[in-house]
C-alpha cells in the first residue's frame, strides 16, 4: 500500500467581494456559500453616528467590522473562497490585505446610494482586478437600466454590469458565473502574466 491518495485536490480561487456600507456582501456571501459563512457582523452605536452614512438605509443595525467568509465548490477542479470587504471608509485600510492574491472582484451597487460604490470602483479599476459590477435589487428601489448604471459610473464597455439578488443562491451563482468569464477573458489576453490563486 502506498498511502497514495487519488483524491483531487480542488485549486483554490481567492474572490473579493466588495462596495459600499449595506449593499449586500454579507447576504451575497451567505446565499452562496457551501459552509457555515464567517462574518463580523457587530451592533451599529451611536459611535459611528455622522461617521457612517445610513441615508437610505437607515433600518440598518449592524455593519461588517473585518470581513465575510464561504466557499463554493464549482466542481471537483475549482473551489472559490469569497471574501467580502467592510462598507465603511474608516475600514479601507484593510482592503490591500483582502485583496491580495484574489483573482477577480464582484462589486455590488444599490442604486438608491450608487455614490457608495465609486470607492470600491476606483480601487478595483486602480488595481488593474478583473471586475463585474453587480446591481443589487432591493424591494421597492426604482430600477434602471444597466447601461443608465453603467454610464453614471463610468464604466468601459468591457467590464460586465448584471442585475442579482443577493438574497438568491442561482442569482449569486450568475454573476460568480460572469466573474469567472471576464477572469478568463483577461488572462487569455495577458498569457505570460502570473495568475494569482491561492492553494
Amino acid at each position: 500500500m502506498s498511502g497514495r491518495s487519488d483524491r483531487i485536490v480542488p485549486l483554490a480561487v481567492k474572490i473579493v467581494v466588495s462596495g459600499g456600507l449595506g449593499v449586500g456582501k454579507t447576504t451575497f456571501i451567505g446565499a452562496i456559500s457551501e459552509i457555515e459563512p464567517l462574518d463580523t457582523e457587530a451592533a451599529m452605536t451611536q459611535v459611528s453616528v455622522g461617521v457612517d452614512s445610513l441615508d437610505g438605509v437607515e433600518s440598518k443595525t449592524t455593519t461588517t467590522v473585518a470581513l465575510d467568509f464561504g466557499r463554493i465548490t464549482l466542481d471537483p477542479t475549482i473551489a472559490l473562497y469569497l471574501f467580502g470587504t467592510p462598507g465603511q471608509d474608516r475600514f479601507s485600510f484593510l482592503w490591500d490585505d483582502l485583496v491580495e492574491g484574489a483573482l477577480g472582484t464582484v462589486v455590488l451597487v444599490d442604486t438608491r446610494r450608487i455614490e457608495e460604490c465609486f470607492p470600491a470602483v476606483d480601487y478595483f479599476e486602480s488595481q488593474g482586478a478583473p471586475f463585474v459590477l453587480a446591481v443589487n435589487r432591493f424591494d421597492g428601489a426604482e430600477r434602471f437600466e444597466l447601461d443608465e448604471v453603467r454610464e453614471a459610473l463610468g464604466l468601459g464597455a468591457e467590464v460586465p454590469v448584471l442585475e442579482c439578488d443577493a438574497r438568491e443562491r442561482g442569482s449569486v451563482r450568475d454573476v460568480l458565473g460572469a466573474l469567472m468569464d471576464r477572469v478568463i477573458g483577461v488572462r487569455s489576453l495577458a498569457p505570460k502574466r502570473r495568475v494569482a490563486m491561492v492553494r
